[in-house]
């Protein structure tokens, strides 16, 4: 940490270091965004059906784009002290 930068406390933290759940009740909505990248490597014959949308099972960005929202939807179950956040997408 740089020298001109303070230190700011952990909203989490009790005066004894202990941790606790921080009520956000009258907390004001604030717009977040997460933006989510991956590298998948297939065949070049697997990403044409994509495409066009020839996979025998459905559309394959369809699911992955409802597996990113129920994914999204754990993140309080999955990380610490996360309240569970609305989401509008």
């Amino acid at each position: 940490m740089a020298q001109n930068e303070e230190k700011q406390a952990l909203t989490h933290l009790d005066e004894h270091g202990n941790i606790y759940m921080v009520d956000v009740t009258d907390r004001q909505e604030t717009l977040r965004e997460a933006i989510a990248h991956a590298q998948v490597r297939m065949r070049p014959e697997t990403v044409k059906l994509i495409a066009e949308n020839q996979i025998a099972k459905g559309s394959v960005l369809e699911v992955a784009k409802i597996a990113g929202i129920m994914a999204a939807k754990k993140t309080p179950d999955l990380i610490p002290l996360c309240h569970p956040l609305p989401m509008t997408h």
